[in-house]
């Protein structure tokens, strides 16, 4: 009899890259158990309802006993909810996914929980220095899988901790590096790319080089200085060749959380820049992928960067910020284990002259700073300078799209090896059973002697 696993994330019907990422593991392991979803949303139109969607996951899979239940929820949930599904689902483990400040609700009753069930996390940090402040989360967590090999490390040296008497370091079997994992039947490589989305994106104008921003709007992922720098790019080439390069941008143009980014054109970049003003299904996401020449990420904080993982699997290279999960993209000669110690690359000083894949035109930080807030009290900002990404956006373009192709499908090949949706399923998968073989339910109290 399958095991059933209780998720805690965004609903895996909708779009952010929780959902995407929660759908593609939920499926690559419906064979090996059965899911029920708490599915969150921030206002769900479902919410009161259960939806069974064990026809439709049979038909499309062939898997003659799938089970998939998704129950629809404002937000994450709490522990009544919890202690609800938990009487009535019985799971045999409870797996929570994304940020875990939305947590604290779940680690404040865990002893609770894990006299029967056990707490899994699929769990990933942006940025060193250490986040101490964590210790208690992992510590409340049976088993975490890290989605970068840089969160493999920060959970090893944070999570192990034993210098306080109460402390209760994890052991090795509890940690895991579980990278996300992109679809290589979904995002390919195309031998034509729609009439359709060709004269959406272009209209009647051809362009000899396309970069695409495909991130949101928000502070973080630094969209104007992706324009400033396009810009900087563009005065560097003869005027004829620049009106031929176009920054195509996937975002919504303004954001509260980010900036008025026409604004920002209109002052300041005299150059061709679009909108998508689309909102795209994965197969014409991938023909954007196909379209352009090449993806950029500079975000100053990124735990792992699905879009231009994708857009590798689709063969087309990337531009990114040396930060977080992005690191794994970049083909570095360091293992999960490595991070233990190396920590982190970001730093220009130490880690610039290191080789990495060839699809990839790296860019390390020149400034390091140190930012916070109250519920996260430091982490670092790794913030690249804009005459150093028009200098690696220029290096892209004298490549010609012939090498630039070439170049892509390396990076193809690197994350089929590395990322694919099949390894992070396999490695869900080995985390789930390490759990259910090696649990030990909690006493309901614990007694410590105070000197």
């Amino acid at each position: 009899m399958k095991k059933k696993i209780l998720l805690l994330s965004d609903d895996l019907r909708m779009t952010s890259g929780i959902a995407t990422m929660s759908k593609e593991f939920v499926m690559g392991t419906i064979d090996k158990y059965d899911w029920v979803q708490l599915g969150a949303a921030i206002t769900h139109p479902e919410i009161g309802k259960i939806v069974d969607v064990n026809d439709d996951i049979r038909k499309r899979t062939g898997i003659a006993d799938a089970n998939l239940k998704i129950i629809p929820y404002n937000g994450y949930g709490d522990i009544n909810i919890l202690r609800k599904l938990i009487n009535e689902e019985k799971p045999d483990a409870i797996l929570h996914f994304t940020d875990p400040h939305y947590w604290q609700w779940l680690y404040d009753n865990e002893h609770e929980i894990r006299q029967h069930t056990p707490i899994l996390y699929y769990h990933i940090w942006d940025d060193l220095p250490d986040p101490q402040y964590n210790r208690d989360v992992f510590e409340s967590c049976d088993w975490l899988g890290c989605i970068s090999k840089q969160t493999y490390g920060i959970v090893h040296r944070v999570g192990k901790r034993k210098d306080k008497v109460t402390f209760k370091p994890l052991e090795d079997w509890q940690i895991s590096y579980v990278p996300h994992g992109i679809n290589p039947e979904t995002f390919k490589p195309l031998d034509e790319v729609s009439d359709e989305i060709k004269n959406v994106i272009f209209g009647n104008k051809k362009y000899d080089f396309v970069l695409l921003y495909n991130s949101r709007n928000i502070r973080r992922k630094q969209p104007s200085d992706v324009i400033y720098s396009f810009k900087l790019f563009c005065d560097q080439l003869p005027k004829e060749k620049a009106d031929k390069c176009l920054l195509l941008m996937h975002t919504a143009a303004v954001d509260e959380n980010g900036t008025d980014l026409p604004a920002v054109i209109e002052a300041l970049c005299p150059y061709d820049v679009k909108f998508t003003g689309l909102k795209l299904e994965q197969d014409k996401l991938n023909e954007i992928y196909n379209l352009v020449d090449c993806t950029i990420n500079i975000a100053n904080n990124e735990g792992f960067g699905l879009t231009t993982a994708e857009s590798l699997m689709a063969g087309t290279p990337i531009i990114v910020n040396v930060t977080g999960g992005l690191q794994d993209q970049c083909g570095f000669e360091y293992s999960a284990d490595d991070y233990i110690s190396v920590g982190t690359l970001h730093n220009k000083k130490i880690h610039s002259s290191i080789s990495h894949g060839e699809w990839v035109e790296p860019i390390w930080s020149s400034a390091i700073n140190l930012n916070g807030s109250v519920p996260t009290p430091y982490i670092f900002d790794d913030r690249v300078n804009d005459d150093d990404v028009a200098s690696a956006i220029m290096k892209m373009y004298k490549l010609g799209k012939k090498k630039r192709k070439a170049k892509g499908l390396l990076g193809r090949e690197f994350v089929i090896n590395n990322l694919s949706n099949k390894i992070m399923c396999d490695k869900m998968s080995e985390g789930i059973e390490q759990v259910i073989n090696n649990f030990k339910p909690r006493k309901k109290f614990d007694l410590y002697k105070i000197i």
